[in-house]
């Protein structure tokens, strides 16, 4: 054990809570800051370590698919995170989503009770400039360590609005019109649909349109950059009649049990025009999120326009939808791939705050900063992920592209090596891609990380 070279991590986010458990883990104390409740957030809603505040969602589990790929790395190199989200999952059709209530306080409890973490509440307005450090603090970084980490960088900030959906009552939900179904049949059917016609989804689409949004700060209002894989619902709608129908309400690859499938001769004329999809925030049912529904509309305009969804007349609001401002730092100016700062590499960061996009990224990002911090504590060499991994590419990339036009980056297939050989079908190519990584992850953990931690190979 590492005795009296303590890491400190500011900011318990799934980051923060990923690198604080690999430190630990690794035989190194480790003390873990955390604002909340002394000093709240626009989106925080309480004083829980990993709080999600956005969907429930960490994206699909098929390996085939990015963020599935991304989570099955990370169950191999002992992420507490994923690790928690397994074992409070919920229903939802082919992905990983969780009930966030019961998953946040689970990993509160368990970091509080590791024998090397010390957990203490309350802001810290500069960086300390001692000793190793993590910075997680995410998109919503406090405004005095934001000007502290800006003078330390000597960079710009970019910033760019994400915004969080709506969330209603079960028991509010006409289930006369909403139906169970996953599109294309693809895992359980979990997702509430509610379907429209023309007459009805161009009615929405003109109130929506209409609607009144929440004022934003000056500040907010003269930096703000929308995130193109998370807009606003009303933003989409201000884009197009159809832009909503190729998006989150497209209406295709549905099955209604009660109707029949909508592709048969017969039943063609039934086929809705667009379907608004809730999905599943709790174990109970009791609980559902509108996918794809981030807003920034008054809470008001919130509750007559969406309740003009069928079957959603009725809906009772538990949580709506808010939008702020997400800062990040120019990744590929300030970071190597190991996530150290080039200007002082017992300096960290990790999860949104470096430009990653999505909460399984948030968590890689952790566990890769919160390794490294040991390895740096411990004298050993700081690691980087192999790059034909989801997780290596996509700090790679981060560290490594244009410093010019950087944005925000989620975990997605372009950003691997190619292929050896050249593969047309896009799901035998993103199999492979796969196969590929979680082979080259298994040799390089076993040959890189067991003289670290025996833990970190299981």
């Amino acid at each position: 054990m590492a005795q009296g070279r303590s890491v400190q991590v500011i900011g318990g986010g799934l980051a923060g809570t990923e690198a604080a458990w690999q430190i630990a883990q690794a035989g190194v104390p480790v003390v873990l800051h955390e604002m909340r409740p002394e000093r709240s957030s626009p989106a925080h809603h309480s004083e829980h370590l990993a709080e999600l505040v956005c969907s429930n969602s960490f994206g699909a589990q098929a390996i085939d698919r990015a963020s599935g790929l991304l989570h099955e790395e990370l169950r191999r190199l002992g992420s507490i995170v994923i690790q928690r989200a397994d074992a409070h999952a919920v229903p939802a059709g082919g992905a990983l989503a969780v009930d966030r209530g019961v998953f946040s306080q689970d990993l509160t409890e368990t970091l509080d009770r590791h024998p090397l973490i010390e957990l203490r509440r309350g802001e810290v307005p500069r960086i300390p400039t001692e000793g190793v450090v993590v910075l997680t603090t995410g998109p919503l970084t406090s405004p005095a360590l934001t000007e502290d980490l800006h003078r330390f960088t000597g960079l710009e900030y970019l910033s760019f609005f994400d915004a969080a959906s709506p969330i209603v009552v079960g028991e509010s939900i006409n289930y006369d019109i909403a139906f169970l179904a996953s599109r294309y049949d693809r895992g359980e059917a979990a997702y509430l649909n509610c379907p429209m016609n023309r007459e009805q989804y161009l009615h929405f689409w003109q109130e929506l349109g209409q609607a009144e949004q929440a004022e934003l700060k000056d500040f907010e209002r003269e930096t703000a950059k929308f995130f193109e894989a998370c807009l606003p619902i009303e933003e989409m709608a201000r884009r197009g009649e159809d832009t909503m129908r190729y998006g989150p309400l497209k209406p295709v690859g549905l099955f209604d049990a009660r109707k029949g499938d909508f592709h048969t001769p017969e039943n063609r004329s039934q086929r809705p025009y667009a379907v608004v999809q809730l999905r599943q925030e709790d174990k109970a049912g009791q609980l559902w999120n509108l996918v794809g529904f981030q807003t920034n509309l008054r809470w008001s305009e919130q509750k007559r326009v969406f309740r003009l969804i069928p079957g959603l007349e009725a809906a009772e609001f538990v949580r709506m939808g808010v939008m702020h401002r997400n800062t990040f730092i120019n990744a590929p100016e300030l970071l190597f791939p190991t996530l150290q700062f080039k200007q002082r590499p017992t300096l960290l960061a990790a999860g949104q705050l470096v430009g990653t996009e999505g909460y399984t990224a948030a968590t890689a990002g952790g566990w890769l900063a919160g390794t490294n911090a040991a390895r740096v504590v411990l004298g050993q060499e700081p690691i980087a992920v192999p790059k034909t991994s989801m997780m290596g590419a996509l700090f790679e990339f981060i560290s490594s592209a244009s410093p010019k036009h950087f944005q925000p980056m989620p975990p997605n297939f372009g950003i691997l090596p190619e292929l050896p050989d050249r593969i047309r079908n896009k799901q035998e190519r993103y199999g492979r891609y796969a196969d590929r990584a979680l082979s080259d992850l298994s040799t390089w953990s076993y040959e890189t990380l067991r003289p670290l931690s025996p833990l970190c190979s299981a």
